[in-house]
């Protein structure tokens, strides 16, 4: 696993919403092992730099699983790589993940066939988003690929 980061490694003190700033960007092979190791990854990156109460956290690892998941199983043939980055600014919190297949995924209906037992990911997704007063979407990238990604504003701890 690569990791490239521009935030500090260790603050002094928690910081405050306003001074928040920093993203920490990982690229790895599309494995079901990545899965976990991101998501404990990307846990410690916002225990130590995001001021998030440990609910949203924990909303915001559920996310990044759901979209690193479906990188993992449905983009992995066509990618060599998936990035994953997650971004601080003043405000908010940005999740994404990169994949290099073409193919951009909508949100079933909320209401799918009780005999479906998959395909709820993203749905949660938007649900988890929107209830922290956050977004999603999906945007492509230059070489065909997509970013999928979400944010979440920031609540104090």
């Amino acid at each position: 696993m690569e990791s490239r980061s521009s935030a500090p490694t260790r603050p002094a003190v928690p910081p405050a919403p306003g001074r928040v700033r920093g993203v920490r960007r990982y690229t790895v092979a599309p494995a079901d092992s990545a899965v976990p190791r991101l998501r404990h990854a990307v846990g410690d990156f916002l225990r130590e730099h995001a001021p998030l109460s440990a609910e949203r956290r924990d909303a915001a690892l559920l996310i990044l699983s759901e979209l690193l998941t479906n990188a993992v199983r449905h983009a992995g043939p066509l990618t060599p790589r998936i990035a994953v980055e997650a971004g601080l600014d003043g405000a908010r919190l940005r999740l994404s993940v990169e994949d290099g297949h073409p193919y951009r995924p909508r949100a079933l209906d909320p209401h799918p066939e009780a005999q479906d037992i998959g395909g709820r990911g993203l749905l949660l997704v938007q649900v988890l988003a929107a209830e922290a007063g956050g977004d999603c979407g999906v945007d492509p990238t230059a070489s065909g690929g997509k970013i999928i990604w979400a944010t979440l504003p920031y609540d104090r701890a």
